[in-house]
């Protein structure tokens, strides 16, 4: 097979669309994104993340996740201060209306993810998630 059906990248993108669409679809009335949602999960997870050690979780480069990250800090969500031992940079975690906020979308979340399992199979999406992982956490 040649042409675009055949390249990976496109393949690969067209999915990350696919599915970005289903997760954007449930979560909308929480007014996240989907990525948004992980940062904010990610961050509750482990508060206190320099935004390097966030884009390296969130496999994004600083600028992206920055335009990411300050709509949830002017909505209160996300809180920053300097990092002790380097006032240079910020060290990002959430704040209780973020964690509110969190409680509340997850039940959208888990629709998202049962829609995506009925469409996958269970079994399959976890394999997929395991092998998404094992590949993204692999040095390109």
């Amino acid at each position: 097979m040649t042409g675009p059906l055949a390249c990976h990248c496109f393949a690969t993108r067209q999915l990350a669309r696919h599915v970005t669409k289903l997760y954007e679809r449930h979560l909308a009335p929480s007014g996240l994104t989907g990525t948004q949602l992980s940062i904010l999960s990610f961050l509750h997870q482990t508060p206190g993340l320099a935004m390097s050690e966030l884009s390296h979780i969130m496999v994004m480069d600083r600028t992206t996740l920055l335009r990411a990250i300050k709509p949830l800090e002017r909505d209160g969500l996300v809180a920053s201060a300097r990092k002790p031992g380097d006032s240079r940079q910020f060290a990002f975690s959430v704040s209780p209306a973020g964690l509110s906020k969190i409680e509340r979308t997850l039940p959208l979340w888990q629709a998202a993810q049962q829609e995506y399992e009925t469409l996958v199979g269970a079994e399959r999406a976890a394999g997929l998630r395991r092998d998404f992982h094992e590949l993204t956490s692999s040095p390109t």
